[in-house]
């Protein structure tokens, strides 16, 4: 019998039917194959039916988690092995329903008993399955034979290309024989990745066709393992004179049997390649609605259907060339390393595809709970947002729990030529604050520079139905990618715009007055003119600005020309790759074990200090201690940047042991140097204890050469200056300055007092308590220096 709905299953259950009992081959061969762990296991039965096996697991010393989509099944179960100790039954759907009741540590035993042919996605199955085995776990099938089935059966049974199919993706497959099953024992789930793979030569001139992008009601797409050993999309060639929607809807019919109405195709791009050398068009058919059940109507072609979560793509295998290619044209960047195609995307009305699964709706709501609880998102239309918008659509090759990770964890986009990041999806508490300090009413039209998408949506969300948000990407692939994800997941009130963000919006979309407010989302080392231009008076602007190397998402409020600092925010982001992208001057010393970055002014004389570094080593105690929960270290890097001369940061590209700094490796600390001499600043624990408030640590001066110890002096003197005027008077979590941003070229007369930091198109003015009338500007540190009172 071969059942396809619940409603039959648990019939079957309440009727008293089972299966085929465990047999003592399978019970030797469990016991022989997947040992329990000294330490204890883990062990999880999928499609547990009555729980025979799983009672039976518990009997050999495993913690069982049993699951079964039948309530039947299930309540059976309980009242036939209620004696049974170490089992836990769970009413679950594997393939459809949210794991969330699953041991969140994983498992040392996954088996699959009699269930495995019942699986429709069954690639997707496995490949979670072994995402939640443990080091050293291993997948346990348990199936019929169809060459030991009979006809009428043999929905039940799998036949050997169908066996060998199941090993896909796994180090090693066991494969022993127990009484007429394949026993198979899968280890070392490895992601195989994927290639653009082609088919034979063609013998046309040319070809012409179609391919269907369907998704179900999870947001995953449909694609089929063909009898050439790869994966493809519904589609083919055009027949005679139907045009591309109507070819796809019909492919689609003849290949998986779904039904789909050509109004409810949307040809988003065109594709044109080769093949072989022979030229190849292809459209790319969104297919928005579509009805019936998925078969396989051409086993001569295909080995089954099957839907796949889009950020398992990258690790799918084979997949042909224009199949891979369409994929990307829909969700840019899902499957990388694709050969060279043109694309032609296509203006088209096309509605929002709606689907996703329901772990994505429980880990985005505790994702904004974590936010909120952080105090990250106090106001009400911000919690919505963060509450609505599917995030996981914005960064669809992200697993869900990646993609609403509420901690600290951006999401990675693209990267360059290096491997360094160059776009992603911020942290959803930092786009939570930024947009906060907006301070945003209904209706608002605000402008984004650094584009992605899911920011964008959550500002719309925030705007309402009357705002808009236009944002600007210098990058196309961001800016295609980004249009397509708002096409697939959008409001239809964020306008992605590709150009140089620094420029501000095309002169078209900046709207009468001002935007309401504007949002940087890259790291700035200055502030474009464009911005504050076209920011409205009283309008705020929040952007992550670059100061003596460290970065502070600051909130700005624009009063005529100047812009004054309403709040920092401790954030990093990737670097500006407009015509503000600066590269940082640096030094390299000792054979690249150090380096000197002067991220403002210019680059400080450095001649001799190779010498000195080898040499005896100055050092000087603060006397300023911090404990281990310590939140003013933000506030002292910025003191001594913006209040130092010859400020620079100091990287040590070694560990500890090995270098002359004391520095962990991979770590800067502030520094300034002198002639043929350096200092700078680091820390030492003073007090140790089990809880972190026993904890503390002392600020400590290192310095090098003859100047060192006045060097060492000054710095030592910067960190008490901070500690009695900045940190003692600040009651606040976080001691900042007072900030000002006058355009450059302001006459020294009109700025007020403090210390001044000169950028290109601006000037910073910092007023840090305590500090009263200063020496005038060093001439040998141009981009630091000091207005003072009368001046």
């Amino acid at each position: 019998m071969t059942y396809t709905a619940r409603d039959q299953w648990d019939k079957h259950f309440s009727d008293g039917k089972n299966f085929r009992q465990l047999g003592e081959r399978e019970r030797a061969l469990l016991a022989e194959h997947t040992p329990v762990p000294e330490a204890g296991g883990r062990a999880l039965d999928v499609g547990c039916g009555t729980g025979e096996l799983a009672a039976y697991l518990a009997c050999l010393g495993y913690r069982v988690d049993a699951c079964d989509f039948a309530d039947s099944a299930i309540a059976r179960a309980r009242e036939e092995h209620a004696n049974v100790e170490g089992v836990r039954w769970l009413q679950l759907d594997i393939e459809r329903d949210d794991p969330a009741p699953l041991h969140q540590e994983g498992y040392d035993l996954v088996v699959m008993h009699l269930m495995y042919p019942f699986v429709q996605d069954r690639g997707r199955v496995v490949h979670g399955l072994g995402e939640r085995l443990r080091d050293g776990g291993a997948l346990v099938i348990i199936t019929p034979v169809a060459e030991h089935t009979p006809g009428e059966r043999r929905g039940i049974a799998l036949d050997e290309d169908e066996i060998a199919l199941v090993g896909a993706g796994w180090e090693t497959v066991e494969r022993v024989d127990a009484d007429g099953l394949a026993f198979l024992v899968l280890r070392g789930p490895c992601h195989t990745d994927t290639r653009a793979v082609e088919k034979r030569p063609t013998t046309g001139h040319a070809l012409t066709g179609a391919l269907a992008v369907v998704t179900d009601d999870a947001g995953r797409v449909l694609l089929g393992r063909s009898r050439r050993g790869m994966l493809e999309l519904p589609g083919g060639k055009t027949r005679g004179p139907e045009d591309f929607a109507v070819a796809a809807v019909r492919e689609l019919a003849e290949e998986t049997g779904l039904i789909a109405e050509p109004a409810d195709a949307h040809v988003v791009s065109m594709l044109a390649d080769d093949s072989h050398g022979t030229p190849r068009l292809t459209a790319v058919v969104r297919i928005t609605g579509w009805s019936g059940r998925l078969a396989n109507p051409e086993p001569d072609k295909f080995d089954r259907w099957e839907f796949f979560d889009l950020h398992a793509l990258a690790c799918a295998g084979d997949v042909f060339v224009p199949a891979a290619s369409a994929l990307d044209a829909v969700w840019p960047g899902v499957i990388p390393d694709l050969p060279p195609v043109v694309s032609y995307p296509l203006a088209v009305e096309q509605p929002p595809v709606l689907g996703e699964p329901a772990e994505a709706v429980r880990l985005r709501q505790a994702m904004a709970q974590t936010v909120i609880d952080g105090g990250w998102a106090p106001s009400g239309p911000v919690q919505q947002a963060l509450r609505t918008v599917p995030r996981h659509r914005f960064a669809p090759e992200a697993n869900l729990a990646a993609a609403y990770d509420g901690g600290d964890r951006a999401v990675v986009t693209r990267r360059d030529e290096t491997g360094t990041a160059i776009s992603s999806v911020s942290a959803a508490w930092l786009q939570a604050d930024m947009i906060e300090h907006l301070r945003l009413k209904p209706g608002a039209i605000v402008f984004e520079a650094g584009s992605g998408g899911y920011n964008a949506e959550l500002i719309a969300h925030v705007a309402g139905p009357d705002g808009r948000v236009v944002t600007v990407d210098i990058d196309p692939w961001v800016v295609r990618r980004t249009r397509r994800f708002l096409t697939e997941a959008g409001s239809g009130h964020v306008t992605a715009v590709e150009a140089d963000a620094a420029l501000g919006a095309p002169a078209h979309l900046v709207p009468r007055g001002g935007f309401s407010g504007s949002m940087i989302t890259y790291n700035c080392w200055d502030i474009a003119p464009a911005w504050r231009e076209q920011l409205a008076e009283g309008a705020r602007l929040v952007l992550p600005l670059e100061i003596g190397g460290y970065t502070r998402a600051i909130t700005f409020e624009r009063r005529g020309e100047v812009l004054h600092a309403r709040h920092f925010t401790y954030c990093g982001f990737v670097r500006d790759q407009g015509q503000q992208a600066r590269p940082v001057p640096v030094v390299s010393l000792l054979d690249g074990g150090l380096t000197l970055r002067f991220d403002d002014g210019g680059t400080a004389e450095t001649a001799g200090l190779e010498e000195v570094l080898r040499g005896r080593r100055h050092e000087v105690a603060t006397g300023v201690t911090m404990g281990a929960a310590n939140s003013y270290f933000g506030s002292l890097q910025l003191y001594a940047a913006t209040t130092l001369p010859a400020f620079c940061r100091l990287a040590a590209h070694q560990d500890p042991d090995e270098g002359v700094t004391a520095i962990a490796k991979d770590r800067d600390a502030p520094a300034i140097v002198g002639d043929a001499s350096l200092a700078y600043l680091t820390h030492l624990q003073t007090q140790d204890g089990e809880r972190p408030e026993d904890k503390e640590w002392e600020w400590v001066v290192h310095a090098f050469g003859e100047q060192g110890p006045q060097l060492a002096e000054q710095l030592v003197a910067t960190v008490r200056a901070w500690d009695v005027h900045v940190r003692a008077e600040d009651n606040s979590e976080h001691a900042d300055p007072v900030l000002t941003v006058h355009p450059a070229g302001s006459p020294d007369d009109l700025l007020p007092a403090g210390d001044v930091v000169d950028k290109e198109h601006c000037r910073l003015v910092f007023r840090w308590p305590g500090r009263g009338a200063l020496l005038p500007r060093p001439a040998e540190h141009p981009g630091i220096g000091v207005v003072t009172e009368g001046v």
